[in-house]
């Protein structure tokens, strides 16, 4: 039978799904995972640069979800339950946040590391600490934005430290004596790192 009269199958929707373009949003929840799974010991230096540029060179479903496949599954957000505030819970652990040429939320009720960083590529980052469960008496987050604007919401209660190139601060709160430390340094170039107390409203 030549290739011509073979009788046609209907299509794998799995196998269509595999093929579909991905977007840059989609690359960017996959970075999230490779750097979780790192911070978490289950990749090592050199497999999360590999998986990093693989990543960001893929082009389909089926190549991002190779570099995924042997790492557990992201938590789902909507049965996460819900923050005191009406706010959704995400559970994300690790101390890595990276947004590249998109925008990335962290917010809800999630275990914040001692250490912390966050690295924003032409983008923007909303840092919601208000219901993060903090580590210890001091957390270190660490910001790099690059022609990008991060905004952080600190929780009461913690004193602030802030300091690094274009990093300002708008803090109404006054902390009380032995309060946990919230110490935060950036570089922002061509951007702006910002850190509140409280959401601006016009």
């Amino acid at each position: 039978m030549s290739v011509e009269q073979r009788p046609r199958t209907a299509a794998d929707p799995r196998t269509a799904a595999a093929d579909l373009r991905a977007s840059d949003r989609e690359r960017d929840d996959v970075l999230v995972r490779l750097h979780t799974a790192y911070a978490e010991g289950r990749l090592t230096e050199g497999e999360l640069d590999e998986r990093i540029d693989l990543a960001l060179a893929a082009r389909t479903h089926r190549d991002l979800g190779r570099l995924s496949a042997d790492l557990p599954a992201a938590p789902d957000e909507a049965s996460a339950g819900e923050c005191p505030g009406g706010r959704p819970a995400v559970s994300l652990a690790g101390r890595f946040q990276l947004a590249y040429k998109s925008h990335v939320r962290r917010s809800g009720r999630w275990p914040l590391p001692t250490s912390f960083t966050s690295v924003v590529y032409k983008g923007g980052s909303l840092l919601d600490l208000r219901c993060a469960e903090l580590g210890g008496p001091v957390t270190s987050i660490r910001v790099l934005a690059y022609k990008s604007t991060v905004e952080i919401l600190v929780p009461p209660g913690v004193r602030v430290e802030f300091g690094g190139l274009g990093v300002s601060g708008d803090l109404r709160g006054q902390a009380p004596p032995g309060a946990p430390v919230l110490r935060v340094t950036g570089i922002a170039y061509k951007g702006a790192i910002e850190m509140k107390d409280h959401i601006h409203r016009p």
